[in-house]
């Protein structure tokens, strides 16, 4: 039995995910690592060498996602997926046999850069496979597969941190080394799976991307009317984007269309951060020990922390599509907020060892757990599936490399401010989230439009046409059906158009 169109585009999707693993992995594990006692006896870190070790991995990133714009565009999709494995794996390969920290923060730095590579254009090579009518679905893989990553990472730091002694450097030189794998599989297999056909199309391989088409979506048949309509939409828009945009990355800047894409998407990755998601994370640790649970334990509490950010994920890829995108942005940012109120409050009323009571700490720990669930299941994923679907095909790697960039660095900052700030005045930084998921809430909820199960190829319609301020908009004004328009008129004339005729 032939396997179905929607689960080849799906489990094509899933392989490419495994860079999403590798982030997730990393930063689940670099915690672990860190705070190991041979770690610490090898290389006697200060407290700023021990903040340097993470933030270099997010700076090379920043700067990975930065150069996998162009590389996109010039190499392709999968080329570029390829590129950015094989530097993770020497970024791995530095870590795991560091003999000082200038060796360990090149390692890091370098992983960091293929990190950067990988998350941004894994998750715009997976919405130009996918159809719209499960694009949500499978843009969602790339935080679904970075829960994976931090799932395994949770429980493989328990292990080695548990099962070798104090004095063994495999303690974290083996967890450092496992995340090698699965890089290693997603450079050596991503060149036996599809390129974008948009890519192909748009760089003057037009009979490659019709037949890559019709292997996506209809089993190799290029007389498919889906296949047929898709193409011929392809096409108008390569060259009405030929004609009029798309020259350079002035244009995302310079056209109003563009430039409210970008803004969006740079908001969308910029909020994330502001939700507290890094925060709280970095600070739950914290708690965890001051209530007095040993460092095993806490990575085991960590462990069922990525359980459920797992579980969260999993309904998010069930239900983005249907939900939409706009209301479950919505929606998480303003649950996050309350969890945060609930959790600014325990902080102040009853200080973490200080008060001495357990069960408010505790409850402090299940309000995170909620946190976290609420984030990982809307706005986590929200934040890599609007910016890869939003965009013309020539402004898309640009785009989506501009709002990754942005996540990067604001993932720094607060990973650089946290400590600063929750030693200089504790609970009180709290407020900040507080505020932050209220205002992300009703700024988006003015300027975020619904593009879930909308063609790619009417993205530009929607972004130039409909009105700023979105509440004021009927959703269903804009939208053309130019797609299944087409596929109609296809199995009306009950004969394809060669394909030859929509050359550009």
């Amino acid at each position: 039995m032939a396997l179905s169109p929607k689960w080849y585009q799906f489990l094509v999707s899933l392989f490419a995910s495994l860079g999403s693993v590798l982030y997730g992995y990393d930063l689940g594990v670099i915690a672990e690592a860190v705070a190991s006692d041979n770690f610490k006896a090898t290389f006697n870190p200060t407290t700023s060498e021990t903040g340097a070790v993470v933030s270099v991995f997010t700076g090379g990133a920043f700067f990975g996602a930065g150069l996998a714009g162009p590389a996109g565009d010039w190499l392709g999709r999968k080329y570029t997926i390829m590129l950015g494995a094989l530097i993770f794996i020497l970024g791995g390969g530095l870590q795991t046999g560091a003999q000082s920290l200038p060796y360990l923060y090149a390692g890091r730095a370098i992983a960091g850069l293929g990190v950067g590579f990988l998350v941004m254009i894994i998750p715009l090579y997976q919405a130009e496979l996918a159809h719209p009518s499960i694009r949500g679905r499978v843009t969602a893989l790339q935080q679904f597969m970075l829960g994976i990553g931090a799932l395994v990472a949770s429980w493989t730091a328990y292990g080695t941190y548990t099962g070798f002694a104090a004095t063994d450097s495999k303690q974290w030189r083996v967890p450092l080394g496992i995340q090698i794998i699965p890089a290693g599989f997603l450079a050596g297999l991503i060149i036996l799976f599809p390129e974008s056909p948009r890519w192909l199309i748009d760089h003057g391989r037009a009979e490659e991307g019709l037949r890559t088409l019709a292997k996506l979506h209809a089993h190799g048949d290029t007389s498919d009317a889906f296949v047929v309509a898709e193409y011929g939409a392809i096409q108008d828009e390569v060259t009405f984007e030929r004609e009029n945009e798309a020259k350079s990355y002035s244009e995302l800047f310079t056209n109003k269309s563009s430039f409210r894409r970008l803004f969006l998407a740079v908001s969308l990755q910029a909020s994330v951060q502001m939700t507290g998601v890094s925060a709280i994370q970095y600070y739950s640790p914290t708690i965890f020990a001051q209530i007095g649970i040993a460092t095993g334990d806490t990575l085991k509490y960590q462990g069922i922390n990525s359980i459920i950010a797992l579980i969260a994920q999993f309904c998010c890829i069930m239900l983005i599509d249907w939900t939409g995108r706009r209301w479950a942005n919505i929606g998480g940012n303003l649950m996050n907020c309350v969890t945060f109120i609930v959790a600014t409050a325990l902080l102040a009323e009853f200080p973490p060892g200080v008060s001495k009571n357990v069960g408010a700490e505790w409850g402090f720990i299940v309000v995170t757990w909620i946190y976290n669930f609420s984030f990982s299941c809307t706005n986590g994923p929200l934040s890599w599936i609007v910016p890869a679907e939003i965009f013309d095909t020539r402004t898309r790697s640009k785009g989506v490399s501009i709002a990754t960039m942005m996540s990067f660095a604001f993932n720094t900052m607060i990973g650089q401010v946290t400590p600063i700030a929750m030693k200089a005045i504790g609970w009180k930084f709290y407020i900040v989230f507080v505020v932050c998921n209220f205002t992300n809430a009703i700024f988006f909820w003015a300027i975020q439009p619904e593009t879930a199960r909308r063609p790619l190829e009417e993205m530009n319609f929607l972004f130039t046409n409909a009105p700023l301020f979105v509440p004021t908009m009927d959703m269903k004004e804009f939208e053309t059906h130019d797609l299944e328009d087409r596929v109609a008129e296809v199995e009306r004339k009950g004969s394809v158009v060669s394909h030859t005729e929509h050359t550009v």
